[in-house]
C-alpha cells in the first residue's frame, strides 16, 4: 500500500483496515492482512489498536472482527453535520410513508452514489439501513441525475470501464450521456433493472443556492410496488417537487435554474 507524501503510514494503514469493512462482513486476521497488504503481525498490532479506540469490536469465539460502536457516534455526527441530509431527512420520511415506497438521497462522492439517507414504506421493506452504501453511477437513476454536474467530457476518465449488473444497465458512455442529457430535459431519470433485477427507481436532482448539483433523490422500491407502466407520470412528479423543496432549503430558486 503506498501512501501520499506527508501522510503518516500507520494511519492510512488503519484507514485501509477499516475501508475492509465496508461491505458489512466480519473478517478474520489473515484476510483483513491480505485485503489491506500488510503483514499479519503488523495488522494484529493495528486491529488491537482499533480495537481499544472502540473502533473495532472482536468476537472472543470466532476472533471475527466487525465495525465497533464508536463508528456509530461518529458516522451519526457526521449525517448530522451535512446539510443535505438535515435538508432532506424529514421530508423523505414523510414521502416515504406517504406513498409507502422507499426514498433516499445522494451525493458523489469518489466517483459513487453515495447514500446520506433512506427511508422504507410497507411496499418496499428493508432489513438493512443503505446509508454510507456506494452504488455505481452510470446503473441508478441517482447516479445519472448526480452527472448533471459532472462536464460531459470528464464523465469518461471520472468513470471508466462502465460494469455490467444485468441485461438493463448502460455500458456504454455515449449512450450514458443520452440519457443524461433526458435528465436534463424532463427533470428526472428512471430506472429498471439496471442495477438489480426486480428493483425500480425514479430520481431528480436536488440543486444548492447556485443552482449547482447538491446531490439527488430518489424514489424507489420493487418494480412490482412502484408500477412504472402507469405511475411514471406520478412518481416522477413526486419526486421534482420534492427535489425542489430540498433545493429550497439549501438556498436553491427556480429563477436560478
Amino acid at each position: 500500500m503506498q501512501n501520499p507524501p506527508g501522510t503518516i503510514q500507520s494511519v492510512g494503514k488503519a484507514v485501509s483496515i477499516l475501508r475492509i469493512f465496508a461491505d458489512g462482513q466480519p473478517q478474520r486476521v489473515s484476510d483483513i492482512a491480505r485485503s489491506a497488504g500488510i503483514g499479519q503481525s503488523t495488522a494484529s498490532r493495528l486491529l488491537s489498536t482499533l480495537e481499544n479506540a472502540g473502533l473495532l469490536d472482536r468476537d472472543p469465539v470466532g476472533n471475527l472482527y466487525r465495525l465497533g460502536p464508536e463508528l456509530i457516534t461518529l458516522g451519526g455526527a457526521a449525517l448530522n453535520q451535512h446539510p443535505l441530509f438535515r435538508a432532506s431527512r424529514q421530508i423523505l420520511q414523510n414521502l416515504a410513508g406517504h406513498l409507502g415506497l422507499g426514498t433516499n438521497v445522494a451525493i458523489l462522492s469518489d466517483g459513487a452514489v453515495l447514500y446520506l439517507a433512506n427511508f422504507e414504506g410497507p411496499e418496499a421493506p428493508r432489513n438493512h439501513t443503505i446509508a454510507g452504501r456506494r452504488d455505481p453511477i452510470h446503473a441508478t437513476s441517482m447516479g445519472k441525475c448526480l452527472l448533471l454536474g459532472v462536464p460531459e467530457e470528464q464523465r469518461a476518465a471520472m468513470l471508466g470501464d462502465l460494469e455490467r449488473y444485468t441485461e438493463a444497465t448502460i455500458t456504454n458512455i455515449a449512450q450514458l450521456n443520452l440519457a443524461v442529457s433526458e435528465v436534463e430535459r424532463r427533470g428526472y431519470a428512471v430506472d429498471v433493472d439496471e442495477f438489480a433485477l426486480g428493483r425500480a427507481s425514479v430520481a431528480a436532482p436536488i440543486r444548492d443556492s447556485q443552482g449547482g448539483i447538491a446531490g439527488a433523490m430518489t424514489i424507489s422500491g420493487p418494480a412490482t410496488a412502484l408500477r412504472l407502466e402507469r405511475r411514471q407520470d406520478e412518481l416522477a412528479a413526486h419526486a421534482i417537487e420534492t427535489a425542489d423543496r430540498i433545493g429550497s432549503s439549501l438556498g436553491f430558486t427556480a429563477s436560478r435554474s
